[in-house]
């Protein structure tokens, strides 16, 4: 008699984590370098995403005077 393995099911999908995205009202592209930290975020085609997730990204971009939010 051959025996299954028996594999847990998993009910639920992975979600989509959730793009917050930003617009540079100055440039179309360069590297933003969050203060105090040795991270860097990419400015391209004159926007910038980061995850909702991202506390600390989403301060500085919310922070940044070159910056809006797009919905």
């Amino acid at each position: 008699m051959a025996k299954t393995a028996a594999t847990p099911v998993d009910d639920q999908a992975p979600t989509a984590d959730l793009l917050l995205k930003f617009r540079d009202k100055l440039f179309t592209s360069r590297t933003l370098c969050i203060p105090g930290t040795e991270r860097t975020l990419s400015v391209v085609q004159a926007a910038v995403a980061v995850s909702a997730s991202d506390e600390q990204a989403v301060s500085f971009l919310k922070s940044h005077p070159e910056l809006e939010a797009l919905e």
